[in-house]
């Protein structure tokens, strides 16, 4: 295992493919403020008012139940890095369990495209009603693209530079939302908003259709929540993962859990769902109506920080994925090329903010979001799974063990949240299935490459 003690006139080792390890820069504040600040952004601060138009006054419980399926799947994720503290986490752990080329690639395939798909919302959560507060001036997909390359140049940089930047950005958000919740303390001490909103339930009609449109809101809102599985693609960049990760998780779902429920709680009492499912800027709007003199713009403007940091660690934990993909032999060795000097895996960066271009054109915030949400749904049931059958394969060393019963509990919950019975436009479905089919297109490929060139050496010998 390489150490981050390293002499600087000492050139740095070598990996199985010729290029240098990742750099282990990250300890447990840092990584704890990573997870943190991976989970807040765009859901929150954009996809609000759409969770709002499903569910109706009582927004909160969409974010409830979303943050206990979290930390379901939350679990499993830290026994797995605890037992494999390597990158490329999904796609891994996938392999490791069943041992089929194709589907471990159908699942790395699906999360890069999660990924991207996320980082693709906050470009367009970034140049709409935000954005909107100082200039509309300016051809929303040209700001998402120059968004895009910004990024792109931060993490080319390095992993210390992203994650520093990240820690300011976190910091700037979290600012933010305790704007709204000390909005929402001087509104309930001053007897403003209507309390009765927190106990309606609108989703059009009772019965099964009630149970599908708290599910439909559910599935959405879980996007506020994605972003904690992409810390454990940073495993070979963590001072002692081992150790390290369980409490990190933990402590950074709990935060951004709690504070999305008392977020939520606080624009259903000052803000009706209509004018909340009307606005690409829903807690813009709870600023408004809050009573408290503070300025917009501002809000704005750290909002925009704010979609920003989800942007940056969408892009930096799809490059990773690359670099942990190619390392595992899934994609091209080609894709594990790390810069010698910067430790950074520059050809991964270059691809997935190519492919974050091309998608910053398609789609809205909405379906976006709820296309990352039912791709990551997917994967989750398939790492709740993994994760029992990883049982069989002890390692040497101690790691967290999660109780059996909780990702039995989340393969069920992260099923039927994925399923039909959540009520997500058919949109979401074929946008899915289309990258679906890219996905295998690409696996097709690679293995005819791979396969031309094991049969190019055998005549060779």
């Amino acid at each position: 295992m390489s150490t981050p003690d390293t002499p600087a006139t000492a050139p740095p080792p070598k990996d199985a493919g010729g290029s240098p390890p990742l750099k282990r820069a990250l300890g447990p504040k840092l990584l704890v403020l990573f997870v943190v600040g991976d989970i807040l952004g765009t859901g929150i601060y954009a996809t609000t008012g759409d969770v709002a138009g499903k569910v109706g006054g009582a927004l909160w419980l969409p974010f409830a139940i979303g943050f206990a399926v979290a930390l379901l799947t939350a679990a499993s994720y830290v026994e797995l890095v605890g037992k494999y503290p390597k990158a490329a986490g999904a796609a891994l752990y996938t392999q490791r369990a069943f041992k089929i080329p194709f589907l471990t690639f159908v699942v790395a395939f699906m999360v890069m495209c999660s990924g991207l798909s996320s980082a693709s919302a906050a470009a367009r959560a970034f140049s709409g009603d935000y954005l909107g507060e100082f200039t509309d001036a300016v051809p929303p997909t040209l700001i998402a693209i120059l968004f895009v390359l910004a990024l792109a140049a931060i993490n080319l940089r390095g992993v210390a530079e992203s994650v520093k930047a990240n820690v300011v950005l976190t910091l700037v958000e979290l600012s933010g939302l305790a704007v709204i919740l000390a909005i929402g303390a001087y509104a309930v001490f001053s007897g403003e908003g209507e309390p009765a909103r927190l106990t309606q339930i609108e989703t059009g009609g009772t019965g099964y259709a009630l149970v599908t449109g708290v599910l439909g809101a559910t599935a959405l809102g879980f996007f506020a929540f994605v972003g904690f599985e992409d810390s454990v693609n940073m495993a070979e960049e963590t001072k002692n993962p081992t150790r390290t990760f369980p409490r990190a998780i933990f402590l950074g779902v709990g935060i951004t859990g709690t504070i999305y429920v008392l977020v939520a709680l606080v624009s259903s009492l000052l803000v009706d769902s209509r004018t909340l499912a009307g606005s690409s800027g829903p807690l813009l709007e709870v600023v408004k109506a809050g009573g408290v003199d503070f300025p917009p713009k501002l809000f704005a403007l750290i909002a925009l920080f704010a979609v920003t940091n989800s942007a940056l660690i969408n892009i930096m934990m799809a490059s990773r994925l690359c670099y942990g993909m190619a390392n595992e032999r899934i994609l091209p060795p080609a894709m594990g090329k790390v810069l010698a000097r910067r430790r950074t895996p520059w050809v991964g960066i270059v691809f997935v903010s190519v492919l974050a271009v091309g998608l910053v054109s398609t789609g809205e915030i909405e379906g976006l979001g709820d296309t990352t949400s039912f791709l990551l749904l997917c994967v989750f049931a398939v790492v709740n799974i993994a994760v029992l059958v990883l049982r069989r394969d002890p390692v040497e060393h101690r790691h967290f063990r999660t109780p059996t019963a909780l990702p039995v509990l989340g393969a069920i919950t992260s099923l039927v949240l994925a399923s039909p019975l959540a009520d997500r436009g058919s949109d979401v479905y074929v946008r899915a299935g289309i990258l679906l089919l890219v996905g295998i297109g690409l696996w097709a490929v690679n293995k005819a490459v791979l396969a031309a060139r094991a049969k190019s050496r055998a005549d060779a010998g």
